[in-house]
Formats: C-alpha cells, structure tokens, sequence
C-alpha cells in the first residue's frame, strides 16, 4: 500500500521490449537504497515489482495488460516519473489509501498558472465519474491530490509549488496522459450498497 507522497523524481534509463512486455530500467537513489529483489514500488502510480537493483537504479518487468491499461507504455528513455516506496507499518498517513493499481488514464486538458499555485484539467473516464467527487480524493500519476472541482468529463486539481518541483505534474504538458487511482473506499462503498440493493448480504 502507498499514500500517493512521491518520494523521489526519477528517471527511465533504458527499455528492453520482450514482445508481450517490457522491461524497464529506472533510477532513484533514494528509493533503491533498502530495495532488494521482490519488492514494490510506485512509478507513476503503478505498483511495479523490483527485479534487480544496483548502482541507484532497478529493473521492472510490465506486462502487457499495465502497459495497455496506464500510461507507462508511452514511456520512453530519459522521461521522468515519479517513485514511491509503499508505506511502513506504523507510517503516517500522509496522503490517502493507494494501492498502486491504475483504474484509467485522463489526459491533461489545460494549465491554469497562479502567483503560488496552478490549476490543472484533466479528461475523466466516463467509467470512473461516479468516483470523482469535489473535494474528494485521486491519485494522479502516483501523486496524492484533492479534487477541486469534478464535471461529466473532467475534473480539476490545484497544485502547490512543492508538487510542481518535486513531481512529474511540474513538467507534463497539455495532451500528456496520466495515470489515474479513484478512492478504494468509494468502490467498496458502491460494492456494498450494491449488494443490499439487490438483496446480497454483506459480509
């Protein structure tokens, strides 16, 4: 489990495609210092599993299902991403519940820069509307954000300068695809009510 805080902005250093997959080669410092073989961590959102380490970088292998489904297939050597460890027991909680499983991807629709801060649109999927909420919580390319505003077709979030440097929604451009995560809670939360609409009892 992650909290949508990135730790580090790292950087694709080489891509070997293995015809259904890909093998991705990555470095982050920070995030390899304790990483060992079978470990997780978050790139752009995605919970990926550490294949190798060595030298500040790691390799991850990405089926073709997570290449299909998120961003990470427009990937290429030298783009930036951003890295996160998943959550210590004990840790706080700093951002919100993500499991680094990606539910679609938004594309970035328009910029809106401010004296100290910058709203960003970005395009939702009809499928994820009913999660996306005002003032409710996503995750955007593995970065923990409050929704500003939610329309039928996109939604709107404020970025503070700490998140324009230190993560990738500093650099991303409008017509850029981005990774997105709805609220764990409000799935279970449909799931249940579903089953007693329907007469299922809830365990």
């Amino acid at each position: 489990m992650f909290t949508g805080i990135v730790e580090e902005l790292g950087e694709v250093t080489a891509v070997e495609n293995l015809g259904d997959s890909s093998r991705f080669r990555l470095r982050g410092p920070l995030v390899t210092e304790d990483a060992k073989h079978g470990d997780s961590i978050a790139v752009n959102g995605v919970c990926l599993t550490v294949v190798e380490t060595g030298g500040g970088e790691f390799t991850a292998d990405v089926m073709a299902e997570t290449l299909n489904r998120s961003s990470l297939g427009a990937l290429t050597t030298g783009s930036r991403v951003n890295l996160e460890r998943p959550m210590a027991v004990g840790d706080r909680l700093g951002g919100h519940i993500v499991q680094g499983h990606v539910d679609g991807t938004g594309t970035i629709l328009a910029r809106t820069p401010s004296e100290n801060w910058e709203i960003v649109k970005i395009s939702l999927p009809a499928a994820l509307r009913r999660y996306v909420v005002e003032k409710g919580s996503i995750t955007v390319d593995g970065v923990s954000l409050t929704v500003v505003d939610a329309a039928a077709d996109h939604f709107t979030i404020s970025l503070i300068p700490t998140t324009l440097a230190l993560t990738t929604l500093g650099i991303k451009e409008p017509g850029d695809p981005v990774n997105l995560e709805v609220d764990v809670i409000a799935k279970y939360v449909e799931r249940l009510l579903g089953d007693t609409t329907t007469g299922g009892t809830a365990q």
